[in-house]
């Protein structure tokens, strides 16, 4: 009686266990602004790659005195970042006194990520539908 009750304990535990992470899972999902799982850790490559660039921005502009271009970036080996990441494309927008690393989504799936997210200079990132 004893080992069954032990069982069914264990059993009970581990429905509790599963039930709170995969609450976790679905609000992490929510956090990130997507839908699916794969969409959350796309999103979360998206968001690296963003402070990458920018943080590699930061640098060249200590180092020469001026901002670049993102290719200009990577023939200069400052960063090794893709100029993607399906189904986002990078670039960086040079104004007057700052930059701004831009994330565009292409294509209909939307799988509620969103449509673009940038860091600025002062390393802020922001996000439109």
């Amino acid at each position: 009686m004893g080992r069954l009750l032990g069982f069914l304990t264990l059993v009970v535990g581990l429905a509790v266990g599963m039930y709170f992470y995969s609450r976790q899972v679905q609000s992490s999902a929510a956090a990130g602004g997507a839908a699916t799982p794969k969409a959350t850790i796309n999103i979360s490559g998206v968001r690296t790659d963003l402070m990458s660039i920018a943080a590699a921005e930061r640098r060249y502009f200590a180092s020469e005195g001026k901002y670049i271009s993102l290719d200009e970036l990577i023939s200069s080996n400052y960063i090794t970042v893709a100029r993607q990441r399906p189904p986002y494309t990078y670039a960086i927008e040079i104004g007057s006194g700052g930059f701004r690393v831009v994330a565009t989504r292409s294509g209909a799936d939307t799988s509620g990520t969103p449509a673009q997210l940038s860091v600025d200079e002062n390393m802020e990132l922001r996000t439109s539908e």
